[in-house]
């Protein structure tokens, strides 16, 4: 049989305020296109469909037709919820994208309740098992006492022994005559981050070594982290990466949709088609001067703009005039020391995330340490989500 692999598709994710509805939507086209191509048997989408919770109706209309066009052009479609994604309405959409013939998983279910699906692959007949591991939130795994009583070493022992149970109690449902496959959303042990990634829901703490997946298994398609890459396991674990720069983190990642063939009893063979669509990003360095000779190479891409030169009134606009899709705009370090300390305006401050700001406020104080970064991005999640 043969089937796609892909995830965090983040659809709804606008970048510095551009909304990137269309680079999405041509991504989405060019992956379809690549089902109807190669006629794939089933399609595996490996959760963060949205960005957000609560995604903007263009979104979810985009992903609705996505789905529904994938699954026209004759795949199974399995869909899991990442953590970006709002889990109970998955749940609650289920029988209804199920009459559809589309499957979707919010939250961790058992084999018998839904958590291991099963068809027989269009193409070939062969009989197919999916254990479906939608996002296992910390919240899920490790009960808020624990969290004031315990180690980190100790809830991370936990959180590990959770997922590893979920997986074992899936795996109960793999047929030994059919093609059995993982799909989840999480964080695995030595696992790269692609560069855009929520870092209050992928730090170290919480992480699953690659050896919980079942050597049985023909291949494990993973999502969470955005870059491309097979971690070392006793059966293939891939994270096809993001089909779509998310951020400037991931500038220089290489996006692909991942084409999978396996068969019962045969190691399953996977190859990485390249994806085209959407705008590129850069981080682009120089004068204006240098910056303006760059300007007719650089006006299809979405670009952060790093000005080697002093602060002065019209800066910004100066730059935005000569370079119309530069998104973020600013002063190199080296030149922001020769302004004496004086203090961005609160209209530029208000440009700027709050993790910028925090990130820019660690590196002022030489205070280096990713977990109090994890820890700021964590606690910023709860406030601006309410929870």
């Amino acid at each position: 049989m043969k089937f796609l692999h892909t995830s965090d598709w983040h659809l709804g994710k606008t970048l510095k305020g551009r909304n990137r509805l269309d680079e999405q939507r041509a991504v989405l086209g060019e992956i379809i296109g690549i089902a109807r191509e190669h006629e794939v048997d089933a399609v595996l989408v490996a959760g963060d469909v949205y960005d957000s919770a609560a995604p903007p109706a263009a979104a979810q209309q985009l992903a609705v037709q996505a789905l529904v066009a994938l699954r026209g052009t004759g795949a199974e479609v399995v869909v899991i919820a990442g953590n970006h994604d709002h889990q109970p309405t998955f749940d609650a959409y289920r029988p209804l994208m199920s009459a559809a013939g589309i499957t979707l998983v919010g939250t961790p279910r058992t084999a018998a309740d839904g958590g291991v699906v099963t068809f027989r692959a269009p193409g070939t007949g062969e009989p197919v098992t999916v254990a479906a591991l939608p996002f296992v939130s910390q919240r899920y795994a490790v009960r808020a006492a624990d969290l004031v009583t315990q180690t980190p070493d100790q809830t991370a022992a936990r959180y590990d022994q959770v997922v590893r149970a979920l997986l074992e109690q899936l795996r109960a449902g793999f047929d030994d005559n059919a093609v059995n496959l993982v799909l989840a959303h999480l964080t695995v042990t030595n696992g790269l981050f692609g560069g855009g990634e929520r870092l209050a829901q992928s730090i170290f703490e919480y992480h699953v070594s690659a050896a919980a997946f079942p050597a049985d298994a023909h291949y494990v398609a993973l999502g969470h982290l955005h870059r491309r890459q097979t971690l070392a396991a006793p059966c293939p674990v891939v994270y096809s990466g993001a089909p779509l720069a998310v951020d400037f983190g991931e500038q220089e990642n290489t996006n692909v949709v991942c084409l999978v063939e396996a068969s019962p009893g045969v190691p399953a063979r996977v190859t990485d088609i390249a994806l085209t669509a959407g705008r590129r990003l850069r981080t682009v360095r120089g004068t204006v001067a240098e910056l303006a000779a760059q300007a007719p190479e650089l006006a299809e891409d979405l670009l952060r703009v790093v000005v080697r030169e002093p602060a002065r009134a019209g800066l910004r606009d100066e730059v935005q005039e000569l370079l119309p899709n530069a998104l973020e705009v600013g002063i190199d370090p080296e030149f922001r020391v020769a302004l004496g300390g004086s203090r961005p305006s609160a209209a530029a401050l208000a440009r700027r995330s709050p993790a910028d700001l925090f990130r820019e406020y660690c590196a002022a104080e030489q205070f280096d340490d990713p977990r109090v970064e994890a820890l700021f991005a964590r606690l910023h999640d709860e406030v601006s989500s309410g929870e």
